[in-house]
């Protein structure tokens, strides 16, 4: 089981997302605006974080850039702008992945997966490395 961190200001998005991820064994927390996703993110241990672009307050540059500076947690950016410019910027901000608008849940969560795996595989072995001496 993981935590993820759903950023999303729609809300029939946000509790499709719930909903789905739960079913898929998964802890979920919310926040449907950009400093909100700030707060939740402080105060929480989080395996992955669901970004939407547009968002009230601060938009999902802005949240990734912030939670860039703390953490190298997985960020999917799940979001309508579809242009290269958004995704080249997302990039460069080091997301794991970018998914538009409308997308399959089935997709989106065989890439959570793939992403965790790859994840929980880094620190399997790191855990199975010893220093003698």
């Amino acid at each position: 089981m993981y935590r993820i961190l759903i950023v999303e200001d729609d809300v029939d998005i946000s509790e499709l997302l719930q909903s789905w991820l739960t079913e898929a064994g998964h802890q979920t927390a919310e926040a449907e605006d950009g400093l909100k996703a700030l707060e939740v993110f402080e105060s929480g241990q989080f395996d992955l974080v669901l970004l939407d672009l547009m968002l009230p307050r601060l938009d999902g540059f802005g949240v990734c850039e912030w939670i860039r500076k703390k953490s190298n947690i997985p960020i999917v950016m799940l979001t309508a702008l579809d242009g290269e410019e958004e995704q080249l910027r997302g990039y460069d901000l080091r997301i794991d992945d970018y998914i538009t608008k409308p997308f399959s849940m089935e997709e989106l969560t065989f890439r959570i997966e793939a992403i965790l795996r790859r994840v929980r595989g880094k620190k399997n072995k790191e855990s199975n490395i010893y220093k003698i001496g």
